[in-house]
C-alpha cells in the first residue's frame, strides 16, 4: 500500500528523501559530541616502610619484588 503511494508520486518521494537527509545533516552538525573524552590513566600508589634499612636495601628487597 505505502510503496504504491510512493511509486505513483516519485517527485514527492525524492523531495521527502532530501528533507530527511537535510534534517540528518543538520542534526549531525549541531549535536554536541565529544570525540576524544578525557580519560585518566590508571594510577597506583604503593607505600612500603622498612625501618632501619638503607635506600638500596629497600629497593632490592621491597621495590623489586612489588614490580
Amino acid at each position: 500500500m505505502l510503496s504504491k503511494f510512493f511509486i505513483q508520486r516519485p517527485i514527492f518521494a525524492g523531495v521527502l528523501a532530501i528533507i530527511v537527509m537535510a534534517f540528518g545533516l543538520f542534526a549531525v552538525l549541531n549535536l554536541p559530541v565529544e570525540r576524544y573524552p578525557d580519560i585518566a590513566p590508571p594510577r597506583i600508589t604503593v607505600s612500603a616502610s622498612y625501618s632501619g634499612a638503607s635506600a638500596e636495601a629497600v629497593e632490592d628487597s621491597v621495590t623489586q619484588v612489588l614490580e
